[in-house]
């Protein structure tokens, strides 16, 4: 335990553990073992969160239900594994809405591919070792919850997880398939590891659909473009909404968790068009790696929606840290809750 005579330190000491208490829930969830990760245990442990935090609901879309959804991109990424897919929906409701929050809805979004092999494009010469870290944008944005939750943010906050497992078996999803996704849009599959943004995707349709946002942060270990091109120094930016992504930006130099903007232009769109669908997953030449998955994520949001995709597939995990040391770093965490605080007026951010 730690104590201060002033109050005002005191009380930030608090905050600190307080905020380190959900950073470390989002490690350990990102460092737990992908034989007892999978979507059903991320299910149990957003469950758990949501008993044990007042204010804080969860509700389960199952695999069954999400069929009944038209949920294309969630089902057939999971769907060669025994473990069914499901989205996780985690809901914070304040006892009190702050002023400036009373007309803001934010959806925060991560990416929870509980393992993934690549499917039958197959991650080869040890490219498989590690994958437990790709369902590390999920495990940010319930550390984040939990944050926003126990810092009583005066604003409604709804987290979506897409969870599911990457494998292989006779169930599995082809390069060459074209699936529906929630909204309707067809999508040919051209590689089955880039999974992450089909199960994105559907998640942002039906928040954009059925939650009401009034802005959307999405959270992925998406690329392995965005390494090469800012490596583990910091996560990569995506958000064509000046204001939205000055508040983003102003959220992640006060949580000292680096961004660094990349762009979404009509171009990059348009190399997203398929001949065959109305979309690729992922187009097969390599120009502009990190920005194709950001934007084919831009077909599921409103063009006039407050949206930003943060890519931290360079800062998630980590072979050495001077403070987390070896693996999940929990990155985002800290992020997150300050750009809510920022949102609501309770914090400098604003």
């Amino acid at each position: 335990r730690i104590a201060a005579a002033r109050k005002s330190v005191h009380a930030a000491l608090s905050d600190g553990l307080q905020l380190a208490d959900a950073v470390n829930l989002a490690r350990m969830v990102g460092e737990t073992p992908p034989n007892v990760c999978h979507p059903t245990w991320i299910a149990k442990q957003a469950r758990k969160l949501a008993r044990e935090t007042e204010g804080l609901t969860c509700k389960v879309i199952d695999a069954k239900k999400a069929a009944e959804l038209g949920m294309g991109g969630l089902l057939n990424v999971g769907k060669a594994s025994d473990i069914p897919p499901c989205m996780i929906q985690l809901e914070w409701k304040p006892r009190r809405i702050a002023a400036p929050a009373r007309k803001e809805h934010l959806v925060l979004v991560g990416k929870t591919i509980t393992y993934d092999t690549g499917g039958y494009s197959l991650k080869i010469s040890g490219g498989m070792r590690g994958m437990k870290h790709d369902m590390c944008g999920g495990a940010a944005v319930l550390g984040g919850m939990k944050a926003i939750a126990d810092a009583g943010v005066p604003m409604k906050v709804t987290a979506l997880l897409p969870a599911a497992e990457n494998m292989i078996s006779d169930e599995g999803y082809r390069p060459d398939d074209i699936i529906t996704m929630y909204d309707g849009t067809t999508v040919e599959v051209t590689n089955t590891d880039a999974e992450g943004r089909l199960v994105l995707a559907d998640a942002l349709a039906y928040a954009s659909d059925t939650l009401k946002p009034t802005a959307i942060v999405d959270m992925a270990t998406l690329t392995g473009g965005v390494v090469v091109a800012l490596g583990h120094f910091c996560a990569g930016l995506f958000c064509e909404h000046d204001g939205f992504r000055g508040a983003v930006e102003c959220a992640a130099a006060g949580a000292d968790e680096k961004v660094w903007r990349l762009p979404v232009w009509p171009e990059h769109r348009e190399f997203m068009r398929s001949p065959v669908a109305d979309i690729l997953n992922s187009n097969p030449k390599r120009s502009a790696h990190p920005i194709q998955g950001a934007a084919f994520l831009s077909y599921f949001v409103e063009e006039s929606m407050p949206w930003a995709h943060i890519d931290i597939a360079g800062v998630a995990a980590l072979d050495a840290d001077p403070v987390t040391g070896h693996g999940s770093t929990g990155f985002g965490v800290r992020l997150l809750r300050t750009l809510a605080e920022g949102m609501s007026g309770t914090s400098p951010s604003a």
